[in-house]
Parts: structure tokens; sequence; C-alpha cells
């Protein structure tokens, strides 16, 4: 019989190492979270790649544009409108937030005024003392005026009487006298009055000066559109000419497109126009050139034609109806990419395809 020492005693399993099973755990979530941004990153080209697609096929499928229209493209843009302060001082209030539709004379912002208010009183001081002391000095004119007529009656008086030989020589030195003293009184009555209306003219132009100050301290819109920029914030100082906010006119959007010389040639102001916007390419809008550059420039880089790049080319603004931009107020931006197409003149009728397309009411 075996001795109990010879009886083999059962090993134990082998444990793993400290810390293999967190490793393994911790690669397992790593190699999905990579799997997971590979899948996005797929989804993502592939989206790109069908738009992409899709836009090419879009622009492909259209029929070549006949002779005598022309097409440039570019981005829709809007006139900017910067509301700044006139004067320097700190900002009291901002209302307005970026994105706001406003209305033309709606406060947008409001500067403090506490030190204009106190100049406008003062103002207003000295205006009642410049009436007071011009009433004082009419008051004193009237007297002169009185006094010197008094004068002027006493002194021929004494000259008759002396040419009479009623009176003597000496009444007559005196009462001349007396009538040139009331006639120098008078005229120092008189400037007095000068001055004192002068100076009310002076407190008035101060007070009006005060007071269009206190009103530009008030900022308001001068059109109907939407603010992009909120550039200050109330507490904030700032100097003359700060801006606060940057409104965005929405009646006036338009795309500036370049032409070349054969086709800008026959681009005249007002020619008929029809723009295309990338976001929306099954509208057709009207549209009209409101500006036509009188020199040509080089084209700007990021600036694509369907023909072959000219060196030189003629700049133009085609404006989108504002009768179109008033009724879709709320859907306008700018930014969006387009094609503007323009009948050069002595051109027919658009192409089918280019028949107007308005967005729905």
């Amino acid at each position: 019989m075996s001795s109990p020492s010879d009886t083999a005693k059962p090993q134990p399993a082998s444990m793993p190492a400290k810390g293999s099973t967190h490793a393994e755990a911790g690669d397992t979530a790593a190699g999905r979270g990579r799997r997971r941004g590979l899948w996005l990153l797929v989804g993502a080209l592939l989206l790109a790649a069908v738009a992409g697609a899709a836009y090419w096929y879009y622009w492909l499928r259209q029929p070549p544009l006949p002779p005598g229209f022309a097409s440039g493209n570019g981005r829709v843009e809007a006139t900017e409108y910067d509301i700044a302060t006139k004067r320097a001082g700190r900002v009291e209030e901002v209302r307005a937030h970026e994105g706001d539709l406003v209305e033309k004379g709606q406060v947008l912002a409001q500067m403090d005024i506490d030190e204009l208010t106190a100049q406008r009183h003062e103002a207003e001081a000295e205006l009642a003392r410049a009436r007071k002391a011009e009433a004082t000095a009419k008051a004193v004119l009237v007297q002169r005026e009185s006094e010197l007529e008094f004068a002027r009656i006493e002194h021929r008086r004494a000259q008759k009487l002396v040419e009479g030989a009623a009176a003597p020589i000496e009444r007559l030195d005196r009462d001349r006298t007396r009538h040139q003293a009331a006639e120098a009184a008078g005229q120092a009555a008189q400037q007095q009055v000068h001055e004192a209306t002068s100076a009310i003219a002076a407190a008035e132009a101060s007070l009006q000066r005060i007071q269009t100050l206190l009103d530009e301290s008030t900022l308001a819109s001068p059109i109907r559109g939407r603010v992009i920029y909120r550039l200050a914030e109330p507490g904030e100082v700032l100097d003359a000419g700060g801006k606060v906010v940057t409104v965005l006119d929405l009646a006036d959007v338009y795309m500036t497109v370049f032409l070349p010389t054969e086709q800008a040639g026959r681009v005249g102001y007002g020619a008929e126009a029809l723009m295309v916007l990338d976001a929306f390419p099954e509208l057709v809008l009207p549209a009209s050139v409101s500006f036509a550059s009188p020199e040509a420039q080089f084209t700007p880089k990021e600036v694509e034609t369907r023909t072959e790049r000219e060196k030189l080319m003629f700049r133009f603004k085609v404006k989108i109806d504002q009768a179109l931009l008033e009724q879709h107020l709320e859907q306008v931006k700018t930014g969006i990419p387009g094609v503007s197409y323009i009948r050069l003149a002595g051109a027919g009728d658009w192409p089918e395809h280019l028949a107007v397309r308005l967005p729905p009411e």
C-alpha cells in the first residue's frame, strides 16, 4: 500500500496575473470605441458622397444655357448696418439679441446719459439767465430812449432860446452835452440788448446740441432687419464710434457674380435675372441686376465659373425681388451658395428649366 505521502496532491488551477482582467476589458472597450468611430467616419463619408452625387446629378442633368444668357456662382449677401455710439460712454442697456428680427426705429441699445442730463440742466439754466438779461436790457433801452428824447427836446428848446437871446449860451452847451450823453447811453443799452439776444441764441444752440447727443444716446435700428452680431454688453465703456450691434438689411439681399468681358458688355442696369440656391434647387427666384462694375478686376479665388477661368472679370450684383423678400422675411438667410442667371441684351425667352418657381405662401 502506498503511504499517504505518496498520494498525489491536487494542484491548484493557475490564477491570472493581477490586473490582467481589467486590461483585457479595457482593450475590448477601446476596440469597440475605435470600431464605432470608424463606422461613424465611413457613414459621414458616404453621406457626403451621396449629397455630392445628388448635387452634381441635379446640375449635370440641366440642359446647357442657350446663347444670350450668362451665369455665375456666388453666395447670398445683404447690406450690413453697424449700430454705433457717436460719443464715448458706458453702455446702459442692450435690448437686442443675435437673431432678433427688428423693425425700423426700434430701440436696440441705450447709452448712459447721466452726464448729458446734467449738462442739459445747466444749459437750460443758462438759457433762462440769458432771457432774463435780455428782458432787463430791453427795459433799460426803453428808459434810455425816453431820456434821449427828453434831452433832444431840451436841446432844441435851449437852441431857440439862445437864438432869441432869451437864455445864456451856457444852457445850450449844457443841454447839448446832456443830449450827447443820452445818445451814448441809448447806444450802450441797444448793444446790451444785442448781447443778451446773442447769449440766448448761444444757450439755445448749446441746449440743442446736448439734446441731439441725448437723442443719439438711444441707438435705434435705421432699417427693418435681423441682428447678426451683438458686439457690446451693458456696463462696457466704448470709444466714439464703438459698435454695439450689427443689423442685416433683409430688404437688400443680393449675390455677387463675375462675368467675362464679352458677356459683361451686354448686361445693363436692371437686366432681368434669376437665382437658384443650392439649399432650394427646386426654386427659381426672380431677380435683377442692381450694380455693374465700371472696371474689370481679377476674379477672387473663391469664385468658380463654369467656363474656363479668365484673368479679368466684371463684377455684378444680382438683387432678389424686394416684394418676394418682404413676403418671406423670416426665411431670408445669408451665406447660402447658389447660381445667378442673367439675360443678356437681345436674348430670347428664358429656357423652360429656368421658369420662375416661388416658395409656397
